[in-house]
This record gives structure tokens, C-alpha cells and sequence, in this order.
């Protein structure tokens, strides 16, 4: 493998370089914000500062015929081709929880969901999941990690084989590997089906009826678990069935670190995320040692990192209260508290260790839904973009930048000169 110069020995002074990823923040002209996105209805001074001083435009994520968002603008702007080497979400959430998966093992995404009855209540009796089964939510209520964890449990511990196992993760977000498993069934996102029957998304093709199965005695052991009688007692919503989906195998990645001949490190309290840095040979920080949603933390997080090593990959999406939620405002909320408490702060301290060169890329958390835009330069750079120019879809969209391949851009971060 050929290797690129960076000229980042290292040492105190000498170029750090950052990846911000935002993830999730760009969206669709609103109505409730009068017709603007909510980047575009955000106070965001330091993120139009860089706007301004750097290059801001479009990024084309090669996701052609791939089903799955999420994780594929990381592995792409972490300078890997989709196509290749992006397989689903699965294997990178068992890369980020530690879950040995060899090539031959198939890693799901086992997402906790809410199912009721067609025309019945919620927790209402569901003996076979099929057409008469609605999803009505596809976080279980925002079920927390404690609860979801004793739930996960329950199913492993009388589902679990030599062949099938179940990984807690976070919230409703988990894991399940099928060890030689088939990788050829159509699984779909559950956000994709709520509020209507289930019945046409779910498992298709080879290996869906043991998908299917599972699902079935899944729903049998969550339905009348203790830790449902207690949700439903408390007025929240059931976790009452796992969805299947965002399967892939692992595949190796080359080394990151070894092509640039640099030492990195992933911030991220995203499993998917983490796992992209992870299997592109970053370090992976504590999540133990992250709050989720506590960006200052996680700016001095980056910053610690970046005094030990050249550069860092930070991630971070909105919480997925502020996504699930239908008030745009949330968003706003969440995007300025985005540039106070992490963008600020970076860039504050970068400059205080020296020289720096940032990429700050933002998508719609899922590649489907529109393209990916950034902006790119060096610490104290003055730039000569238009008086006025800010860090939003429409200003990216009309920056005279040429659309630049994502894969493609770590060979310009880390560039001589």
C-alpha cells in the first residue's frame, strides 16, 4: 500500500488534524420554521465562522444499491469505499461492543420496537407477527439501556445457541450474530414501517424464516416479562418485540494510522460510529468515560486526545428524543448547543495547540434522504467567501465548489502543503 506524506511528526506544534461529524443535522425546509431548515434557523457563530474562512461544499457519498444510512458517511469520509467495505451497521456496532464476528458470521442490528394489534391498544395480545401487527415505535418508547439490557438478557438466555447470540447495547439499539449465518435476506429500518402492518417488511429471501422465528419467540418472551408490566403500569410503551435488520459480515479494513503514517483516535458515544473508527484502526475512547449528550464533555475529550496523537474523528448526532420528535425546534435546540458546547470549544483549543486543519461534515444521518456538505481549511485561515456566508444546505448548494467524492477527502486532509 502506498503510503502519503503528511509531514505530522510527532510532536508539540506540529499539525493536528479533526474530523467533526454532525451527525443527523441537516434536513428539509420546515413550515413551523418558516420554510428554512433547522440549520438554517440556528444561531451557529462558530460553524458560519469556519463557513466563511474555509471551503464549504457537497459531498457525494457512494451508496449506490446499498440499503442501509447509517455508518455509511463514516466509512466513507474515514476514506473508505462503501461499495467494499461497508457491509450494513451490524458489524460495526460488534466492532464498537467488542463482539468478536469472523467473516463468516452475519451481525444484525436487533432493535427494541413496539408492536401493537391492528385497531387494538397498545399491549394489546399478538399471538404471530404478521399482517394484523402494527409498529407503533420504532425506539420502544426510548426504552433506557437498564431496562433494555434485563430484556436482552431474558431473550439470550433462552434463544442463545451455539449459532445465536444476543448482545445488549444502548437504549433500543442491540446486537445479534447468527455464527455461519445466511446473509442474503431482505431485512428493512422499522422507522421505515411505523404506523402501519408489518406484514410486507418483514424478512425476506434466504435465512428469513429462522429470522422470522426468532422475531415470533422474541415477542413470546418480552410480551409478559416483568419489566413490560412495569412500562405499561408506568403509562410508557412496551418493549414487546426485536427487529432484525442492518445485517452484514465483517470485513477487514486497511489500517488508517498505517496509510498516513499517523496515530488517531474515534470519540463517539455511537456504537456504529465508534465502530467505523475502530475497524479503521483508530483508538476508541471509554465510552464509559462519555455522557451521551454531554458535548463540552466530549470537546475536552477530542482536545485530550489531540495533544496525544494527530488527529481525531468525533462524532456527534442529535439525541434521539430531539430526532423522534416532531418539533423542528428540538432540532434547532439540539444544532446550537452543537456549536456551543463542541464546535466552539474544539476550535478554541486546537488553536491554542497549534497549527490545525479541520473537516466538518454534516449529512441527514441517513444517505438516502439528501446529500452530505462540509467545510474544510486550516486554523487561521481568512478565507475570501461572500460577507454573510453560513454553514447550511442552501450556502454549501451554492458554493461554486465542485461535489467532492467523501472517499477521497482524507487524501486532501492529510496533504503536504
Amino acid at each position: 500500500m502506498s503510503h502519503v506524506s503528511c509531514g505530522c511528526e510527532h510532536g508539540a506544534g506540529l499539525m493536528k488534524y479533526v474530523i467533526v461529524h454532525a451527525g443527523g443535522m441537516a434536513d428539509q425546509p420546515r413550515q413551523e420554521l418558516g420554510g428554512r431548515t433547522p440549520l438554517q434557523a440556528s444561531s451557529t457563530p462558530h460553524l458560519d465562522r469556519l463557513a466563511q474562512s474555509g471551503e464549504l461544499g457537497r459531498l457525494v457519498i457512494p451508496a449506490d444499491g446499498l440499503l442501509y444510512g447509517s455508518g455509511l458517511s463514516s466509512t466513507a469520509i474515514l476514506g473508505y469505499d462503501p461499495k467494499k467495505y461497508y457491509q450494513g451497521p451490524g458489524p460495526l456496532e460488534a466492532a464498537s461492543l467488542g463482539v468478536s464476528v469472523t467473516e463468516h458470521d452475519v451481525a444484525y442490528r436487533c432493535t427494541m420496537v413496539t408492536v401493537r394489534p391492528e385497531g387494538g391498544k397498545t399491549g394489546g395480545e399478538i399471538k404471530k407477527l404478521g399482517h394484523h401487527v402494527i409498529l407503533d415505535d420504532a425506539t420502544a418508547g426510548l426504552i433506557d439501556t437498564e431496562e433494555a439490557r434485563e430484556l436482552i438478557e431474558a431473550i439470550n438466555e433462552q434463544l442463545g445457541s451455539e449459532t445465536i447470540q444476543f448482545y445488549p447495547g444502548a437504549g433500543h439499539r442491540h446486537l445479534m450474530v447468527w455464527v455461519n449465518g445466511k446473509s442474503r435476506a431482505v431485512c428493512v429500518d422499522p422507522k421505515t414501517v411505523l404506523g402501519r402492518s408489518i406484514a410486507d417488511a418483514l424478512p425476506t429471501g434466504d435465512g428469513a424464516d429462522i429470522l422470522r422465528k426468532l422475531m415470533d419467540a422474541a415477542h413470546l418472551i418480552l410480551r409478559d416479562h416483568p419489566v413490560n408490566d412495569e412500562r405499561v403500569a408506568a403509562g410508557k410503551k412496551p418493549a414487546n418485540c426485536v427487529w432484525l435488520w442492518g445485517e452484514g459480515r465483517a470485513v477487514m479494513w486497511p489500517s488508517l494510522p498505517e496509510k498516513y503514517r499517523i496515530k488517531g483516535a474515534v470519540v463517539a458515544t455511537s456504537d456504529v460510529q465508534r465502530g467505523a473508527g475502530i475497524c479503521a484502526g483508530l483508538d476508541a475512547v471509554d465510552p464509559d468515560q462519555l455522557t451521551a449528550g454531554d458535548l463540552r464533555e466530549k470537546a475536552a475529550m477530542v482536545l485530550a486526545e489531540c495533544a496525544k496523537k494527530d488527529f481525531v474523528y468525533v462524532h456527534a448526532g442529535l439525541a434521539d428524543e430531539v430526532v423522534h420528535s416532531s418539533d423542528p425546534n428540538a432540532k434547532v435546540r439540539g444544532i446550537e448547543a452543537f456549536d456551543r458546547d463542541l464546535v466552539g470549544p474544539v476550535i478554541d483549543g486546537l488553536a491554542k495547540q497549534g497549527p490545525y486543519r479541520y473537516l466538518v461534515i454534516c449529512d441527514h444521518g441517513d444517505a438516502s434522504q439528501g446529500p452530505a456538505f462540509y467545510v474544510f481549511g486550516e486554523g487561521g485561515g481568512k478565507g475570501s467567501a461572500p460577507a454573510g456566508r453560513r454553514f447550511t444546505e442552501s450556502d454549501a448548494q451554492a458554493a461554486e465548489t465542485p461535489a467532492r467524492d467523501a472517499t477521497k477527502f482524507v487524501n486532501k486532509l492529510f496533504a503536504n502543503g
